[in-house]
């Protein structure tokens, strides 16, 4: 196996254990200056005030101990000179590193653990991040990635306040130090959080990576424009998050005289060093999803960065990446479709509004890429089965409705509220029938009083081979369908209603070639291939890789707003730890 093929299959091989184990929630892009009377800039800040214990939220760190229970030091007016002066040092090994020049000087900012903490409570409330992760709480639980008493909110809050290092802001274009963490310690995340300065100063991170609008589409059109556009973002926070990790990895490694693209076999070591969460209690806590969408922007984007550069060399991994970005967590995970420029199948979704839009307000739309994939596998049926079924993956997408009939915050934020349908695509009919039955075996995680209603060796056997299982549930009839490479599930709508929409949805895929979702005009993308399949309203027109790189995307997969939640973070000592044993 080449050095590509091993990395590319690196993804289906990291376990739950190592995402516990690089904790990777760190000082939030989004977060600007916490407090303008701790930050000083251009000289030496004079030392902060104490900090003030009162309000704190509960379960907060006493401002006086870390968790661990030692006492809490602050850097002195000298080091935090230090600390300053190492910026200017530090840019220019990222520029080096990374090829990306120095355009102008970085602000810098100097602030206290317990006016992070607090910026941290008004964010949580007032940021757009936030509050679609709050919506997208209850999809969440409803596809059984996390427990329904689950609550999402409060535990990253407190794992945010658990790791918090160094970040960059790209709307103050300022860099944050943390006056609580050694100047040493400091150094390589300071690299990699620089990194994400010159990225901004090359591709203006704002306007490239945080794209993502608020809307809930509401129609056919907004439907497929969504789809088209959907993972764009995950994909971008990796190359960003992948570009910085690989510039601090470089910056630990280079004092040994060796780095990522001389001493690949690196990146297998520094895997086994990712097998501890003793410093994270929180991050120990985590379910799957929060760990797994946690660990792809770093993991998978820094592998993905490193097989780039070897292959095309430094240009084409920074540069060239942020210039021409993959558009999913496909491209990500098998970085040579990246580079021979393939686009990943959407199977097509037709207009299926006039079904459920009586009984049902569109509530979210997006798709179901390989990460989201991999994490329900593995979820639902351990490391073999995911390694197993995720390279057999062929394109997924979803749509949630809310009853109209739900008109409480109490029956809205329950997810008997939600009905959804997801459909999967896959290489094989075997791997369609395995994911099918893995998927049913699994009703009993989300749902109470499960009872198999009709099995497929009941349904009568149709023309085209679909199967049927029926199951009953406290949320209504859950609807498994398998035709040929696709599998269709309809969970909580009226059992009438889920047939129509499993025969129209199943119906528009054909029985060729997988379609692809269009973009606006009406065109579409074979899988294999860049040639165009038009709708039969519409001409062909050729359809570039810039129009899905450069377009406006919309929502985000299913993992999607966590990944990019996650993706605006910088990196934590339990990283800077795991390069550091890696590189010995």
């Amino acid at each position: 196996m080449n050095q590509l093929d091993r990395k590319a299959t690196r993804f289906t091989q990291w376990g739950p254990a190592s995402a516990l184990a690089l904790s990777l929630a760190v000082g939030f892009s989004w977060l600007g200056s916490p407090s303008a009377a701790f930050a000083q800039q251009g000289s030496a800040p004079s030392p902060p005030p104490a900090k003030s214990t009162q309000n704190q939220p509960a379960g907060t760190p006493n401002s006086s101990k870390t968790d661990d229970s030692k006492t809490a030091t602050h850097i002195t007016p000298d080091q935090a000179k230090q600390l300053f002066a190492l910026v200017d040092e530090l840019i220019k090994f990222s520029s080096d590193e990374s090829g990306l020049p120095i355009k102008s000087t970085v602000k810098r900012t100097l602030t206290t653990q317990a006016a992070v903490e607090a910026y941290l409570e008004v964010k949580f409330n007032e940021d757009e991040s936030a509050k679609r992760l709050e919506r997208d709480e209850i999809v969440l639980k409803k596809f059984g990635l996390l427990d329904r008493d689950f609550e999402l909110k409060p535990f990253l809050l407190a794992l945010l306040k658990e790791q918090i290092e160094a970040y960059y802001d790209s709307k103050t274009k300022t860099v944050n130090l943390l006056d609580w963490v050694d100047v040493d310690e400091q150094k390589p995340v300071l690299a990699h959080e620089l990194t994400h300065a010159l990225q901004d100063q090359h591709s203006d991170l704002e306007k490239w990576d945080d794209q993502t609008p608020d809307d809930v589409s509401t129609d056919a059109p907004g439907d497929v424009d969504h789809l088209a556009r959907d993972e764009m973002d995950t994909a971008r926070d990796a190359v960003a998050e992948g570009q910085a990790t690989a510039v601090m990895m470089d910056y630990v490694l280079k004092p040994m005289g060796k780095s990522l693209v001389k001493d690949p076999e690196i990146m297998d070591r520094l895997k086994d060093q990712m097998t501890s969460s003793e410093n994270s209690p929180v991050m120990a806590r985590a379910p799957l999803l929060l760990s797994e969408s946690m660990l792809f922007p770093y993991r998978e984007g820094l592998s993905f960065e490193q097989d780039i550069w070897m292959d095309q060399g430094q240009s084409a991994a920074f540069a060239g990446a942020l210039d021409r970005p993959p558009t999913s967590s496909w491209e990500i995970i098998n970085p040579r479709v990246y580079e021979q420029k393939q686009i990943p199948a959407i199977p097509l979704l037709p207009n299926f509004h006039p079904i459920t839009d009586k009984l049902y307000q569109p509530y979210d739309i997006g798709q179901v890429g390989q990460l989201d994939l991999h994490i329900l596998a593995e979820l639902f049926g351990g490391d073999a089965t995911a390694t197993d079924l995720t390279p057999a993956w062929n394109g997924g997408i979803y749509w949630a409705g809310q009853s109209r009939s739900a008109t409480t915050p109490a029956a809205q934020n329950s997810t008997k509220s939600l009905s959804l349908f997801y459909l999967s695509a896959w290489k094989s009919g075997a791997s369609a029938k395995g994911f099918a039955k893995m998927y049913a075996g699994n009703l009993g995680r989300k749902y109470s009083n499960v009872h198999l209603v009709t099995s497929a060796s009941a349904t009568a056997t149709s023309n085209d081979g679909t199967e049927e299982e029926v199951y009953s549930t406290n949320e209504g009839p859950v609807v498994i369908t398998v035709r040929g490479k696709l599998v269709f599930v309809a969970e909580s709508f009226p059992l009438d209603m889920a047939r129509k929409l499993t025969a129209l949805i199943l119906d528009a895929q054909g029985g060729g070639e997988l379609r692809m979702a269009s973009l606006p005009g009406s065109r579409a993308i074979r899988a294999d291939s860049h040639a165009i399949r038009a709708d039969s309203n519409a001409m062909a027109q050729p359809l570039q890789a810039a129009d899905l790189r450069t377009s406006k995307p919309a929502l985000q997969p299913l993992s999607g707003s966590l990944v990019h939640f996650f993706g605006e973070c910088g990196v934590l000592k339990a990283e800077v730890d795991a390069l550091m044993k890696a590189a010995q």
